[in-house]
């Protein structure tokens, strides 16, 4: 075992005693004192906030060791039934009938889109704040992503605004729960239901999070999950489809397995491959690692929510930082991403860039959101107009009607917020009280020393 890592049972032991005795240490009031206004930036030749690391991830153990050697000792690499048993356990801890593991959260996607349908000539309504996957497994199965600009508060995709998108070539709905938010599935499902619409929901961030106590995932009529590295639940890579009806789960196996037929639903008088498939299978290993790690994801996922709820009680008291907002139905929040908008107003027109360089400086690990990590929102990228522009999309698609889709590209809440947001990837939630204390004061150094921002 790598002795630079603590178990995982040790970790969570560890912080729950840390996290207890610091709570009776009275942290710096927000405009209380001047303690930090006498304090120098880091990033002007002054002492950071903090010089010790943040807790690094995904945490290991013997037990995950344990379970991979016998795999790889048996030379039976490939999908068989270490994987079946993972499928069940995921299955199990998230509330569905069914599961099938992929290669990686991509695939989940693809799979699910082109098993209830979607193909050449259909639309599917998705947000733009969003990772790449989300839009490319649409147009992987050659349909158009229909982009619904977000709720400023949420950051999810805005629900009020998914009607006047559909058209007679909509086919599903990809909400998306992105960064530590939920999208609004009793308003979606309603809508989908009345346009007799499919619904997937790429939770591919959201793992345990919950709507009404039902968890992210379950909620439509299939959910994808991504198990990559940094992601909550995660076997290195790896991906995850629920569902409950047999029959669509079924054909998602039979896609991701060379289109061999599966179960009772599907005719095998046409053969081994009745249906045209891939292959996006999930291997032994991977699997054997995927079952482990979910026996410290309750722990690890409550860790994460106290200790967001403790840090966003203290930063929202600071003028120009606004933590995203859930909705009242959520009843569990994951988090993959924390994240808040900055408004440079408050900071002298201080640029959310250097704000991040600043902040980094004080020892905290922080960077932009989701557009200003990979680029541009997802309704502004290159590869957009490179799929219209592809042979196989100018088949399908007239001009006239690639010219109208282009001219709705335009999101402007989910371009303020992609200029706004900052943030740190949820392995910092894993720490103490104390740790949450030095993310607090190291904005709260910052913002009491706007006047010497340059």
């Amino acid at each position: 075992m790598n002795k630079n890592k603590i178990t995982r049972r040790h970790f969570l032991e560890t912080t729950s005693i840390g996290a207890v005795s610091v709570m009776a240490v009275a942290s710096i009031p927000a405009f209380g004192f001047h303690t930090q206004q006498t304090s120098r930036l880091a990033i002007l030749g002054g002492q950071p906030v903090r010089i010790k690391p943040f807790h690094v991830w995904p945490v290991w153990d013997k037990a995950d060791e344990d379970a991979i050697l016998p795999v790889l000792r048996s030379g039976v690499w490939s999908r068989s039934g270490v994987v079946k048993e993972a499928e069940e356990k995921f299955a199990k801890l998230m509330g569905a009938k069914h599961c099938l593991l992929t290669t990686n959260g991509t695939h989940a996607l693809i799979t699910s889109l082109h098993a209830l349908g979607v193909g050449g000539g259909d639309e599917v309504i998705t947000t733009p704040f969003t990772f790449v996957a989300s839009v490319d497994s649409i147009l992987l199965n050659n349909a158009l992503p229909v982009f619904v600009d977000i709720d400023p508060v949420t950051w999810q995709i805005d629900p009020d605004k998914i009607e006047e998108r559909i058209t007679e070539n909509t086919t599903a709905i990809m909400p998306v729960h992105i960064t530590c938010g939920v999208s609004n599935m009793d308003k979606i499902n309603a809508i989908a239901k009345k346009y007799n619409l499919k619904v997937v929901e790429d939770a591919c961030e959201s793992h345990l999070a919950e709507w009404k106590h039902k968890k992210t995932g379950t909620l439509g009529d299939l959910g994808c999950f991504s198990l990559q590295n940094g992601k909550s639940i995660t076997c290195g890579e790896g991906g995850a489809i629920l569902g409950d009806d047999e029959q669509i789960m079924d054909l998602c196996y039979s896609f991701h397995n060379f289109g061999r037929p599966k179960g009772k639903y599907m005719s095998r008088d046409r053969g081994g491959h009745p249906i045209l498939g891939t292959k996006c299978r999930m291997a032994e290993y991977q699997a054997s690692i995927l079952i482990t790690q979910m026996d410290s994801a309750e722990e690890e996922a409550k860790r994460r929510s106290e200790n967001a709820d403790y840090l966003t009680e203290k930063i929202e008291e600071i003028p120009g930082i606004v933590p995203i907002k859930g909705y009242e139905e959520i009843t569990r929040t994951a988090y993959y991403y924390y994240g808040f908008r900055y408004k440079k107003e408050h900071f002298n027109d201080y640029p959310r860039d250097k704000f991040i360089k600043a902040l980094v400086a004080e020892g905290i690990p922080t960077s932009g959101g989701l557009g200003a990590i990979e680029g541009e929102p997802m309704h502004k990228e290159g590869l957009i107009e490179e799929a219209l522009n592809s042979k196989t999309f100018q088949k399908i698609y007239s001009k006239e009607r690639l010219d109208a889709y282009r001219r709705q590209l335009v999101c402007p809440e989910c371009d303020q917020l992609v200029e706004e947001s900052v943030g740190f990837h949820s392995n910092v939630l894993l720490g103490t009280r104390q740790d949450m204390d030095d993310i607090y004061n190291a904005i709260l150094k910052i913002y009491e020393n706007r006047d010497k921002l340059i």
